[in-house]
């Protein structure tokens, strides 16, 4: 985004603020007004592609959870990312974009999976790497590295693989693999007699994901 198409935006909504970035214009935005600005981005400042929908977990500190939001204008060939805090540290919620951009429907989903942020108007908001009754978000601060033991609930899987329990921060790894697998050929992929860890290594299977 161009420093003068910042200034008629911040113009048209004033409690935009500028946020620190090393690449791309990043602003904050309040939850309340996001999905008035992200029309406006849209509509009137070309922002037509919703490239990623993530957020940030700070921890102990409040608010502690942010969304974060890139966008792409494919005839201008500009970035921007947007943050909005949630309001509500023990139920973080944030408004759905599902109604501007299609994309935001896996989007919301892998992050409502593993951050734990609802996202109010969805259609369908539910786990897109973990099963639904999967108690845990992932990739949430107070989620131990090492993971937390949890039984695999598919007995095929489990049957295939040798995997009756999930151990490790690598079982999102897991099931999106499996998942990947069985819509390209029908068949599941046959990881390892013990852990993915085991057979791949920690190094190729470590999540890269980052607000």
């Amino acid at each position: 985004m161009t420093t003068s198409d910042l200034a008629l935006l911040k113009e048209r909504f004033e409690t935009l603020t500028e946020r620190e970035s090393s690449d791309h214009v990043a602003i904050n935005c309040a939850s309340s007004q996001l999905i008035e600005l992200c029309t406006v981005l849209r509509d009137d400042f070309g922002y037509d592609m919703l490239v990623d929908v993530t957020a940030v977990d700070w921890d102990a500190q409040s608010p502690r959870f942010t969304g974060i939001y890139h966008f792409l204008s494919t005839t201008k060939h500009e970035y921007l990312r947007v943050a909005v805090d949630c309001t509500d540290d023990i139920n973080p919620a944030l408004p759905s974009l599902t109604g501007l951009y299609a994309a935001a429907n896996w989007h919301e989903r892998e992050t409502y999976d593993l951050m734990g942020i609802r996202y109010q108007g969805h259609p369908d908001l539910t786990r897109i790497l973990m099963w639904d009754a999967y108690p845990y978000h992932p990739l949430r601060k107070d989620f131990p590295l090492a993971g937390i033991e949890v039984p695999l609930p598919a007995d095929d899987v489990a049957e295939i693989t040798g995997i009756r329990v999930i151990s490790t921060r690598h079982g999102s790894i897991l099931i999106k693999c499996l998942v990947l697998c069985r819509l390209l050929n029908g068949s599941y992929l046959v990881v390892g007699s013990k852990s993915i860890n085991s057979t791949f290594g920690p190094s190729r299977w470590t999540p890269k994901w980052s607000g």
